[in-house]
């Protein structure tokens, strides 16, 4: 017998789900690292207000550390005087001219189609960045109930995805990789594995997580002490623990390999055409974030014979 909910869990709502979702994660990329570059401002600017701590840690003479402090001490006031900026609050606006979304423009991509892709005050472009992450995610849980089944469990699946589209979207924007959003991505990943919710054994997640880790970590290093440079960050490493935590070990070496391979396609691309940032650098968090739904959607068994493993 079906059971009652099962409705609930199909492709077609769980994409109606993704397509809310994707709204929401709309604001967590944009707003985000607003938040944390915010924090450490202000986080900075307090431990420089200190000038005893200035002429400890610096050994300055009192004269530059209390100048140095006044000015953090005028910082630290200005940034009190900002406006409260959260994930929640303050509603949606346009960034030209400050319009309030109203609730019927903020529906997912029909509010975009209805507005033409411009804001209903002052007509400025609406990125299409918007209605394509909707969709994105929209897309993503319906192929994941497909994959999955119209089980409970499948909302576990999403809320992994709908996590590494966020994350991808942030580090391919910002380069950084929250760890608000790794941290928990990693102890949900365990967490599900000890609650028998994602059929890896738990001394395969905690292997993988531990593999994913430090195997980025070591390459870090390796290319440090070879070039001087650092070539990627430390949030690749917690991101690669947390895929492995998910997926397995088995599977953090065919996320790499992937991630790598499409990784050094678009980067050359991008010098063919210009396209790279200052510094030359292309974020690798989207592509193992990629790699890692490409396995997650191939299967371990599918992923294993295509290395000649299985």
């Amino acid at each position: 017998m079906t059971p009652d909910y099962e409705w609930l869990l199909s492709p077609a709502m769980l994409g109606l789900l993704g397509l809310c979702i994707g709204s929401f994660l709309n604001v967590v990329i944009h707003r985000l690292p607003l938040m944390m570059e915010r924090q450490w401002l202000m986080d900075s600017a307090a431990q420089l207000s200190d000038a005893a701590e200035l002429k400890k840690a610096a050994a300055w003479k009192s004269v530059e550390a209390d100048t140095l402090a006044r000015s953090a001490q005028s910082l630290s006031q200005q940034l009190d005087k900002l406006p409260h900026l959260g994930i929640a609050t303050p509603r949606s606006r346009c960034p030209h001219c400050g319009h309030q979304l109203a609730w019927h423009e903020n529906l997912p991509l029909i509010g975009w189609l209805r507005l033409g892709g411009k804001c209903a005050a002052c007509k400025a472009t609406i990125s299409k960045r918007y209605p394509l992450i909707e969709l994105a995610t929209g897309l993503l849980f319906a192929a994941l109930s497909w994959r999955f089944g119209a089980r409970p469990e499948t909302l576990l699946w999403c809320g992994f995805g709908a996590t590494l589209l966020a994350l991808a979207a942030i580090d391919w924007d910002t380069t950084l990789l929250p760890d608000s959003l790794n941290q928990p991505l990693l102890w949900a990943g365990l967490a599900a594995s000890l609650l028998g919710l994602t059929a890896l054994p738990l001394n395969s997640a905690l292997t993988g997580a531990l593999v994913g880790y430090l195997s980025l970590w070591s390459i870090y290093w390796l290319f440090k002490l070879a070039t001087g440079k650092e070539g990627m960050g430390y949030g690749d490493f917690k991101l690669l623990a947390a895929l492995g935590a998910w997926l397995g070990w088995q599977m953090i070496l065919p996320i790499v390999l992937g991630a790598s391979l499409i990784g050094a396609i678009v980067g050359i691309a991008m010098k063919l055409n210009a396209q790279l940032r200052e510094g030359r650098y292309v974020p690798f968090g989207p592509f193992l974030a990629g790699g890692g739904l490409v396995v997650l959607f191939a299967g371990q068994e599918r992923v294993l014979g295509w290395l000649g493993w299985a």
